[in-house]
C-alpha cells in the first residue's frame, strides 16, 4: 500500500503535535507504521492522502451509526451553519435535544450538555458529590472514562489500596479519593464499600467495556452494581460516551434492563462531532449551577451545529430501530467468522460481540475482566492489524479498542472483511 504523501505529512506533523498527533492511539505505536491520514468518508467507506481507499471499522470512534456523510445529518448541518457556529447564548436546538434525550433514554429528566465525553464524565463525578456529600468514586481497572486527573487512576497494589495516579501530571491527592475494582467482579466492589463505609458518592462504569476491546457484563453484574449503590445511598454512573444509542435506541439500560442514576454521553450525540451531556433525575440534576451549589459551564456547550447534526441523527434511529437487528447480525456474522477461520488456521482467538461491538483476542481463553485481556498476543494482534491494513480494512490501531459496526456496512463489506481476515489469520 503507497503512504507516500501520509508519510510526509506525519514528518511534517512531528514539528508542530507531540507525536505528531492529537490523540495518543492516532500515533499507530502499537502496531507501527504510518497512520493513513484521512481526507474523506462516504458510508462505510474512507480515503486517505495517497487517494488509497478504506472500508472503516472504527467510524470515528463509534458515533458514525449510520456511517460517513449520512445526506440528511450533512443536509441539517448546512443549513445550521447558515445562521452561524456558535453564539454562548441560549438556542432552541439545545432545548430540542433535551427534550430528545429525555424521551428516548429511561430514568431520565433534565440534561446538561458539554462538549466531550471527558467533560461529561468529570461533570458527572462533580455531580454525584454534590448530591451525596461523600467524597469517594469507584471506577473499574480497564474501563476508561475521559482524562480527567481523577479518572486517570490505576489499582495500585491491591482491590482495596486507594487510587495511584497513572500518568504524569496527575497529582496523589487528586486521585487519593478513587477507588479501583475489578470489572464483572461485584465481591471486588462489597470489599471497597465494607472498607469505605458512607464514604462513596457513586459508581462509575462502562455497562460494556469497550475500551479494553470488548468485554460485556457477565449476568447479574451491572444489577449486582445498582443493588449495592441502593444498599449504601450512592449513584449509579454509566458512561455510555461508546454503548449510548449504539446498543438499543434507550442505550445500555434499555439493552441491559438496569437503571442507572447518572448517564454521560459522547459524540454520538453530534452526530460524530465534538460534544457531550450527562443526564439524570430533576432531584439530581437541581444540584447543578444555576440551581444548585454543584458548578459546571462551557461556552460552547450546546452550539447549535452539533445539536443539528445530533438531534437529525437521534430522529432518524428512532424512526428505524430496525437499524439494531440489523446491525446486531452483521457483528454476529463476523464474529462467528472470525471464530471459524482462527479454528481453520489452528490460530488461539476469542472474539467478544456485544450489539454493533467486536473485539478479537488473541488467546483461547475467555475475556471478561482487564487481567483477561491482558493475556492476547500482542504481537499476533500487531501483524493482524497491518495485514488487514495492507487489504484495505481499517481497524482501531490497538488490541484493546472495538471494531464498530455501521448500518451503511454492506454485504459486500462484510464480505470483503471476511476474506482479509481469512488470509491475515492464516499468515499467524
Amino acid at each position: 500500500m503507497n503512504l507516500v504523501i501520509s508519510e510526509k505529512a506525519m514528518e511534517r506533523a512531528k514539528n508542530f503535535l507531540p507525536g505528531g498527533v492529537n490523540s495518543p492511539v492516532r500515533a499507530f505505536g502499537a502496531v507501527g507504521g504510518t497512520p493513513p491520514f484521512i481526507v474523506k468518508g462516504k458510508g462505510s467507506h474512507i480515503w486517505d492522502l495517497d487517494n488509497n481507499e478504506y472500508i472503516d471499522f472504527v467510524g470515528s470512534w463509534g458515533p458514525l451509526i449510520l456511517g460517513h456523510s449520512y445526506e440528511p445529518v450533512l443536509e441539517a448541518v448546512n443549513e445550521t451553519v447558515k445562521n452561524g457556529l456558535s453564539f454562548g447564548a441560549p438556542t432552541l436546538k439545545e432545548v430540542e435535544m433535551a427534550e430528545k434525550l429525555v424521551s428516548i433514554v429511561p430514568n431520565i429528566e433534565m440534561v446538561r450538555m458539554v462538549n466531550s465525553g471527558t467533560e461529561a464524565v468529570m461533570s458527572a463525578i462533580r455531580l454525584a458529590r454534590g448530591a451525596t456529600g461523600k467524597s469517594k468514586i469507584i471506577k473499574f481497572t480497564g474501563c476508561y472514562h475521559g482524562h480527567s486527573d481523577a479518572m486517570l487512576v490505576s489499582a495500585g497494589s491491591g482491590a482495596l489500596t486507594q487510587g495511584e495516579p497513572n500518568s504524569a501530571g496527575v497529582t496523589k491527592g487528586a486521585a487519593e479519593d478513587t477507588l479501583t475494582a475489578e470489572y464483572n467482579n461485584l465481591d471486588s466492589v462489597k470489599q471497597l464499600f465494607d472498607a469505605n463505609n458512607g464514604q462513596i458518592a457513586a459508581i462509575i462504569v462502562e455497562p460494556v467495556a469497550a475500551n479494553m476491546g470488548v468485554v460485556p457484563p457477565m449476568d447479574g453484574f451491572l444489577q449486582g452494581l445498582r443493588d449495592l449503590c441502593d444498599k449504601n445511598g450512592a449513584l449509579l454512573i454509566f458512561d455510555e460516551v461508546i454503548t449510548g444509542f449504539r446498543l438499543a435506541l434507550g442505550g445500555a439500560q434499555e439493552f441491559f434492563g438496569v437503571r442507572a442514576d447518572v448517564v454521560t454521553f459522547g459524540k454520538i450525540i453530534g452526530g460524530g462531532m465534538p460534544v457531550g451531556a450527562y443526564a439524570t433525575t430533576r432531584e439530581i440534576m437541581q444540584n447543578i449551577s444555576p440551581l444548585g451549589s454543584v458548578y459546571q459551564a462551557g461556552t460552547l456547550s450546546g452550539n447549535p451545529v452539533a445539536m443539528a447534526a445530533g438531534l437529525k441523527q437521534l430522529e432518524i434511529l428512532e424512526k428505524n430501530q430496525s437499524y439494531y437487528i440489523e446491525i446486531n447480525k452483521k457483528a454476529q456474522f463476523i464474529a462467528n467468522n472470525l471464530r471459524e477461520s482462527a479454528e481453520k488456521h489452528n490460530v488461539n482467538i476469542t472474539v467478544n460481540q456485544c450489539g454493533g461491538l467486536i473485539c478479537p483476542y488473541f488467546t483461547n481463553e475467555n475475556v471478561n475482566s482487564f487481567a483477561d485481556t491482558q493475556k492476547s498476543n500482542l504481537e499476533q494482534f500487531k501483524c493482524y492489524f497491518n495485514t488487514m491494513l495492507e487489504r484495505g480494512i481499517y481497524l482501531a490501531p490497538s488490541q484493546f479498542e472495538a471494531m464498530f459496526i455501521s448500518i451503511s456496512h454492506t454485504d459486500e463489506d462484510i464480505s470483503a472483511f471476511c476474506t482479509a481476515a481469512d488470509e491475515a489469520l492464516k499468515t499467524l
